[in-house]
This record gives C-alpha cells, structure tokens and sequence, in this order.
C-alpha cells in the first residue's frame, strides 16, 4: 500500500510511539536532499519488530528500528559471516563478547546472533549474520574497521593471537603506539576477514580533551 501524506498521519495516530518515530524520520529523510530510504518502513521478515533502511550519501547503510526509549540510540553494528558458531566463538574468546541471543528465520533463510557487553537495551551491539549457503563476502575498500576500547592493548593482542591459532583471523598490527598520537592500538583480521581495532581506553580518553 502506498500512503499518502493523509492516510500517513491517520496511521501514525493509532501507532505506538516508537513505531511512529521509525515513520517519521524516513519521511524527514525523504524530504532531505542528501540521503534516501532504500527500504519503507515495516516488519523485519519473520518478525513484528518495525525497520527501514536509509543510504546516506556516501553510500553507507543505516538500519533505523522500532525499539523502547534507551540511554543508547545507536543500536547495532551488523557483519555477514560465512560461519556463525565460528565467528560466535571468536568473538566470544578473543574479545570477551557474551551471546545475548540467537535468531534463525528459516523462512527467509538467515540465522543472527546478537554479540555485546551489555544488554541491546544498554549498549550498541554487534550481529553477527549468516544468509544460508554464503560461506564468504566481497569486502570491497570503503569499510575501515569496528573500534574497540581495552585496558591493556598488549594483553588483548595475545588473546587474539591465540584465537586467531583455532579459529582464523591474522593480527594485522603488532600493539603498540601510533606515531604522532601514543595511543596504543593493536589490529587484526577474524575469520570472515573482517578488521577489528583494540583501542587503550586511556589513551583514547586523552585525545578527546
């Protein structure tokens, strides 16, 4: 059904508001010259909870979702993966991630797991998705990496490294300071070739001010 602005506004009316909220950004989003809605709002395939995508204009894709009110608006940041126990399993030794919960939708043919350190309705999280039968992704050169604060840089790189042993995954660089900054980072790869970068939270604390 396509709505027009009237029938957009009776609908809003007797929608809840957090399923409001997704409604009306992507009409303020269609209304802006700089970004565009690739997806109308609706249900998640397989679900109830209300989603749309918008681009912006650089390309990138940005989910927008229908949730309660949290201290976090940044919901998730979502990888394809070719192996989900695999990719569980790393994340969950190499960088201390708890499996919040798992989802398999084989009606549309795809299975995600939800990885954090909080609760999704407390911090930004990472899912992890797997569409059946796609055992690897074309990474292309616009995605740089998922920035991660420790307390000892140099300790979680051995971690990674051991991980990396098991489960795939290289280090990319050794821990250490950046020229010209002194905050300590370490880089590597996971088993689906995606980078990953550990930040000293002190370090990083530092250049803010």
């Amino acid at each position: 059904m396509v709505l027009t602005s009237t029938t957009l506004e009776r609908a809003l009316d007797i929608l809840p508001s957090q399923m409001r909220m997704v409604y009306k950004l992507s009409e303020t989003i269609k209304s802006s010259d700089c970004c565009k809605i690739t997806r109308e709002p609706g249900p998640v395939k397989g679900g109830s909870t209300v989603i749309a995508f918008a681009q912006d204009p650089d390309g990138y894709m940005f989910e927008l979702i229908q949730r309660g009110p949290t201290p976090e608006p940044l919901c998730q940041v979502m990888l394809r993966v070719g192996d989900l126990d695999r990719a569980i399993m790393f994340y969950e030794k190499a960088l201390g991630m708890k499996l919040l919960r798992k989802k398999d939708v084989p009606q549309y043919k795809y299975t995600i797991a939800m990885m954090g350190y909080a609760e999704e309705d407390k911090t930004t999280v990472l899912e992890l998705t797997y569409n059946y039968g796609v055992t690897e992704y074309n990474k292309g050169n616009a995605y740089a990496q998922v920035a991660i604060g420790t307390d000892d840089v140099y300790k979680s790189a051995e971690a990674v490294e051991l991980v990396t042993k098991e489960l795939g995954g290289k280090i990319l660089r050794q821990p250490g300071p950046l020229p010209g900054l002194n905050t300590k980072i370490t880089s590597f790869l996971d088993p689906d070739g995606w980078k990953v970068v550990l930040v000293d939270h002190a370090d990083f604390l530092k250049e803010l001010h």
